[in-house]
Parts: structure tokens; sequence; C-alpha cells
């Protein structure tokens, strides 16, 4: 059974016309609407069931502990909350080895991923330096252990593994918004969204972190109902439960709260002109200053000047593609708008200490 499905938020007083699709917390709204399209595959995971529900997190060194957090802690709140083990989690890895996160912590998992493991749910949790693991024995592993498996589905990074294995050809996903492109040139055959998360059929995608906690907090309601899935929201103070179709947000100084409005106004316009820079007069200009006072502006709220932050917003998103992709050299210099690869390599190798060639290498 194939479930395209997602969340809305319910602003409405009226707890008792649809408990299923409405509640309160907290004082804030945490409500949830489904709509399910059905087709002709897996019975969905997502719907009332009480018996356990056995599920493996395949997690890759690399990974971001918080995505492995979101995806298992939710599960074993879930459990306590219930007074039952309704989810039957494991962590694997590759090698049965613990895979080091990425804030250097590593995660302790009961053994290596065996495909031939019975399963329902096999969540693959990856961040950094997907294109090493994925090797042929790996993604044949997925698709053996994705036929047997009620549903699998990719966390953050994870998605690439999973569409490498063929898992998403013709359906709808979604990766951390940094992938966003790239993501959707590797994979043309998958019909690529910004949403924060993806249920298509039996296979799910993730954004990152939060939308995955977003994501089990439906999979727990859909199973165990709306008073545990609010408990376990309670539980982790988590009352801004999002719906699945929200556009991944870019959360920057352009965004977030407390900023003078001039600088956000012109660091936003430097994140949407990251391949064609403007000129620090022009942001001047649309941000309603003159080129002085946003110097002084920027100096004032963040320590450095409008043209270092811009450069250092571009080479950030040239290291994401060195250290993340295979694309050349010659196109990450056109994409984060150097005018040739050597002048890139300059810049790169003076604000990151090594030539991005060496970096890729390493």
């Amino acid at each position: 059974m194939h479930v395209a499905q997602k969340w809305e938020p319910v602003w409405d007083n009226d707890m008792h016309r649809d408990p299923h699709n409405i509640a309160r917390l907290a004082g804030g709204c945490f409500a949830l609407y489904e709509d399910d399209m059905i087709k002709n595959e897996k019975a969905t995971i997502f719907h009332a069931e009480q018996s356990p529900l056995k599920v493996t997190l395949l997690v890759f060194s690399g990974a971001s502990i918080m995505c492995v957090a979101c995806a298992v802690d939710p599960l074993r709140a879930a459990n306590r909350i219930a007074g039952e083990t309704l989810f039957d989690f494991k962590l694997v890895s590759v090698t049965g080895e613990a895979p080091v996160t990425t804030c250097g912590l590593p995660i302790a998992v009961s053994g290596r991923f065996d495909a031939t493991d019975t399963t329902d749910v096999l969540i693959v949790v990856a961040g950094f330096g997907t294109q090493n693991y994925a090797t042929s024995a790996l993604l044949a592993g997925l698709r053996r252990a994705a036929r047997s498996a009620r549903a699998c589905g990719g966390v953050e990074a994870g998605t690439w593994l999973v569409a490498r294995a063929g898992l998403l050809e013709g359906r709808s996903a979604t990766t951390h918004w940094e992938d966003m492109e790239d993501f959707s040139s590797a994979f043309p055959g998958v019909d690529v969204r910004p949403d924060r998360y993806i249920i298509d059929g039996p296979v799910f995608t993730t954004g990152g972190a939060s939308p995955t906690l977003d994501l089990m907090l439906h999979l727990i309601r859909t199973r165990l109902g709306m008073a545990v899935a609010l408990d376990v929201a309670s539980a982790f103070i988590y009352d801004q439960a999002r719906v699945a179709t929200d556009a991944q947000p870019l959360v920057s100084l352009g965004r977030l709260d407390g900023y003078d409005p001039r600088l956000a106004q012109a660091i936003r316009l430097m994140e949407a002109h990251v391949d064609q820079p403007l000129t620090i007069e022009a942001i001047a200009k649309r941000a309603g200053v003159t080129a002085r006072t946003l110097e002084s502006i920027f100096r004032k709220s963040i320590g450095e000047t409008p043209g270092a932050y811009y450069l250092r917003l571009r080479l950030g998103a040239a290291r994401r593609l060195v250290v993340d992709t295979r694309v050349a050299m010659a196109d990450i210099a056109g994409r984060t708008g150097f005018s040739s690869a050597a002048a890139f390599s300059r810049a790169f190798s003076r604000a990151f200490g090594e030539a991005p060639v060496r970096l890729r290498r390493g």
C-alpha cells in the first residue's frame, strides 16, 4: 500500500470534533492532518498497530549525532511512556565498529549490518562522505534488506545511499537543503522536493535532524495514538511539529530574529547570489544604506566586513561541494562565483589551509 502523507497545523479550539487530527500542547498547537493516497504496495507502517515494530538503524561515520538521536530517542521515549516495547530498535554499522559522528562522539552499535536479518524498518543515517560508502556490496545489501522490510528510508545524507541503491527511482524524496541541487542532478529519476520529510509508499526520506523528529512523532501518532505522540513531544519540550511539506528553511543570520533588518537583508542577498556575486555597493543600495554604513553594520554585528562575510559564505558552499560531491573543481569555481579554478583554489587554500584538490583526496 502506497501512502503519501502530510501533516498540517489545525488552529481549532473544538478538541472533540476530530481528536485524531487535533490536539493542543502546552498553550501551543501540535496538530496533524493526514491525507492518504492508496496504491498497490506494501502495507504501510503508518497506521494503528500494537504489535512491536522491529527497527534497524544503519549508522555511518560522518553522520550527525542529532540525526541519530532524533531517529532513535523518540522510539525509546515512546516505549517508556507506553510501558512496553512497541519499537524494538537496534543500531548497526557496516563494519560492526562504532561509527564516529561529526562531533567526534562514537555511536555504540549492536553489530554489523546483515541484509538477511529480519526487520520491519531499515533507516539509513549518514552525513559527510557517503560517496566513500556506496560500494556495490552495500547497495546490494540495502536492496535485499528493503525487499524483505515493510519500509526503509534515509535520514539526511542517508537519502543518497538509498537513492544509489535504486530504491527512490520514480518516487518523491528529499534530502538536506545543502545537497538538494546536486541530488537532483545525480538522480533525475527522483522527484526531489524541498520538503522536511516525505513518505512515498514504503520509502521515506528526511532533510535533517528536526524533520526526522517530526517523522518519528508521526510514526508514533499513527501507530499508538495522539496522546502518546504528545507525551513524547512533551518529553523533549518540542511543541513545534511542522507540516511535512514545509520547505526546509535556510537558517542563517539573514533569517534569525534579533539582528538589524538591514544586515538580514544584505545576507539574504548574498545567499541568493553565491554563483554570481553582487558588488557590496549593489547590496548596500538594495538594503537601503550606503556601502560605508553597511560595513559599519557588519563590523558591529558580526565583527567582519561585508566582503569578508560574503567570501566566507561562498567558500563554505564550495567546501561542501568539494567534500561531499565529485563535481569538477572548475564547476565548483563557477557555482560559487570565482572567475577561474585557479582563483578559486587560491582563495580556498588561504581560507582552509589546503588546496581543494588535496582536501578531496584526503
